[in-house]
């Protein structure tokens, strides 16, 4: 019987995409690629309450499939998954394991819950795969989304599905669509009818260089501590630094609401940026901005989990001025 162990850490892939590009049947040409004395496991996530997908991976003898039915474990709450998990780890005891969220997840939370302190000794998290579907690309009412735009960004290892099926008009957004996030120093992987050597995905996950901060003000107020400051909740402000990019992010409690108009108003005249990105809760209801030097667009948008701005540069910037401007677009601030 195999024992788990802190020098047996598990490696754990989490296969991610929206719905339709071809998460599983990635995952499927994966599995085939088991040595035979190894035992692999999946954990699937349906959102709703009738799993199917289960149903298409191998049944044989050295793959176990475990589906969680009902909900999102990205986001809703982690005992279900944190159960589920332990009851994998603890009965299978897999030599190798893979995660499938849901079509509708955010795997940058599912990620950030599995490199908590307390699974770092069982689980060696492996990059993180998102699968788009190529011949959808061309459809920017699908690409705009902010749920793909999230799970899009969370990637480490972006797999290009259906590469068969796509058109002119899709090699062209697919450049656009490279361009567009290679501050986040992604690798491009492309396949046909989901064929890819696993091989390729074997890479341990390596933290972001994101640092996350107090609101700078409250940093102004604690400047003279000595003790560095724990960031557990929201509000919080974070920097990231990619290939000679500057990422300078907000992420405020979901509760906050701002006022639309003078939200709008200054996230318009700000300048020297290359990209604006956010979601908000305002007095017009949740609102989404996309904004490049060429177009500045915002319209309605799902309710999300979080408020959230990052604006994309290559200059050094002080940034106070415009977190103190932020939180005057706030309505009802705190005394």
């Amino acid at each position: 019987m195999k024992i788990l162990s802190a020098s047996q850490a598990i490696p754990v892939h989490i296969i991610s995409g929206f719905l339709g590009a071809g998460k599983t049947t990635l995952l499927k040409h994966l599995l085939q690629q088991k040595p035979e004395q190894e035992i692999w496991a999946v954990l699937m996530n349906e959102f709703g309450q009738i799993g199917v997908d289960q149903q298409l991976l191998p049944q044989d003898q050295g793959y176990a499939v475990k589906e969680l039915l009902g909900g999102c474990l990205c986001c809703s709450s982690q005992l279900p998954m944190q159960i589920a998990l332990s009851r994998l780890l603890s009965e299978v005891k897999p030599d190798r394991l893979f995660i499938e969220p849901t079509g509708l997840g955010h795997p940058g939370q599912l990620l950030e819950q599995l490199t908590e302190p307390h699974w770092q000794s069982h689980l060696n998290m492996q990059a993180l795969v998102t699968v788009v579907d190529g011949s959808r690309l061309h459809d920017r009412d699908w690409t705009q989304q902010n749920l793909y735009a999230d799970q899009l960004k969370a990637a480490h290892i972006v797999v290009i599905s259906h590469t068969d099926l796509m058109t002119t008009a899709d090699h062209a957004a697919l450049t656009q669509l490279q361009t567009e996030y290679q501050p986040y120093a992604q690798q491009w992987l492309f396949t046909e009818h989901g064929q890819l050597d696993i091989e390729l995905i074997k890479q341990d996950y390596r933290g972001s260089a994101r640092q996350i901060q107090p609101l700078l003000k409250q940093q102004q107020i604690t400047r003279s501590a000595d003790t560095p400051v724990v960031i557990q909740q929201m509000p919080y402000h974070y920097v990231e630094s990619a290939q000679g990019y500057q990422v300078a992010g907000w992420k405020l409690p979901k509760r906050w609401q701002f006022n639309f108009y003078d939200l709008l108003d200054l996230l318009c005249e700000q300048k020297d940026w290359l990209r604006i990105k956010g979601i908000f809760n305002t007095d017009q209801g949740w609102k989404s901005f996309n904004f490049n030097p060429e177009q500045f667009n915002y319209q309605s948008a799902d309710e999300g989990i979080d408020n959230r701005v990052e604006v994309i540069y290559q200059q050094s910037r002080d940034w106070l001025a415009f977190e103190t401007a932020l939180m005057q677009c706030r309505m009802e601030p705190e005394k």
